[in-house]
């Protein structure tokens, strides 16, 4: 693995940030939560395999690599899902703080994927963001389902991080997005009848967007989706999971400016709130400082 050069930490910062946004677009469509990662994958799949043909990508997959991926892409569909949900229960900056849980997951999975110790560094930073997440949890209970959903779509982050990790000196970043689109986007498809039954009943789908809708769900496929995950699946060829995750952790900071700029007063939180994500702040930025700092130790 090469050493990340200092564009490639300004462009995993400028893809979190779009990341960030995801929240703001999942309020302004009008359709639930389901329903719009429905057409979110589905419009992302075509996009994608669109590009691949046209820029003549190897799409060719080692025997069982298929399954994988488009197991991976389920997952990647529950993780949406559940983003969504979290948003939508609670608001924004709460759906996105929960998501800063996803660097603590992966100190814990990526050892166990890759079979190797755990590194005490990381479960200390992963740690200090639950410490961030407890904090805000204290002084926003009211928002504790929301919060929950959000941790359960970080954890479902972690997991597809970890997993794509394995496959990004394989594949080009394009052709394992693609497959993952389409393995999310027949996860939803397959999910539909259990969601009309169970947590839609009585209620009709809602599958037909508004124009504005129609926008908004073109730009979370082509900007958020396409581009933003395709660019971080050929950034794990220069970084760990978990440095992607904890860089991604960000996200709630981007994500909480970006929503006090678009809804104003419905995304104020109390000062406990900003004190929380302060600490999770602390924990991304000190650890490629912490981690420097124990390479040169292990040289020396």
């Amino acid at each position: 693995m090469s050493a990340p050069a200092p564009k490639d930490y300004l462009h995993l910062h400028f893809i979190v940030l779009i990341w960030g946004f995801t929240a703001i677009l999942g309020l302004l469509i009008s359709i639930p939560a389901v329903e719009l990662v429905f057409y979110r994958t589905l419009l992302a799949g075509l996009l994608l395999a669109v590009v691949v043909k046209v820029r003549g990508k190897n799409a060719a997959l080692q025997k069982g690599h298929l399954a994988a991926l488009l197991g991976t892409g389920a997952l990647i569909s529950a993780h949406w899902i559940l983003f969504f949900a979290a948003a939508r229960v609670a608001n924004a900056s709460v759906c996105l703080a929960g998501m800063a849980t996803c660097s603590l997951w992966t100190a814990l999975l990526e050892p166990l994927s890759a079979r190797k110790p755990v590194r005490l560094l990381e479960i200390f930073l992963g740690l200090l963001v639950v410490v961030g997440l407890y904090v805000i949890f204290h002084f926003e209970f009211d928002h504790a389902l929301g919060l929950a959903l959000a941790v359960a779509s970080a954890m479902l982050a972690a997991v597809f991080t970890v997993i794509n990790s394995r496959f990004t000196h394989r594949y080009d970043a394009l052709v394992i997005t693609g497959y993952e689109m389409g393995g999310a986007f027949l996860g939803t498809a397959l999910f539909l009848p259990f969601y009309r039954e169970t947590m839609a009943a009585g209620h009709a789908l809602q599958l037909v967007p508004t124009a504005t809708d129609w926008l908004y769900i073109l730009l979370l496929a082509w900007l958020c989706t396409v581009y933003a995950y395709s660019a971080a699946v050929q950034l794990m060829k220069k970084f760990s999971a978990f440095a992607m995750n904890l860089t991604v952790n960000l996200e709630p900071v981007y994500g909480i400016v970006l929503a006090f700029l678009f809804f104003k007063e419905k995304e104020k939180m109390t000062p406990g709130f900003y004190l929380g994500t302060l600490v999770i702040l602390l924990a991304v930025l000190a650890y490629p400082a912490l981690n420097r700092l124990r390479s040169r130790k292990s040289v020396a």
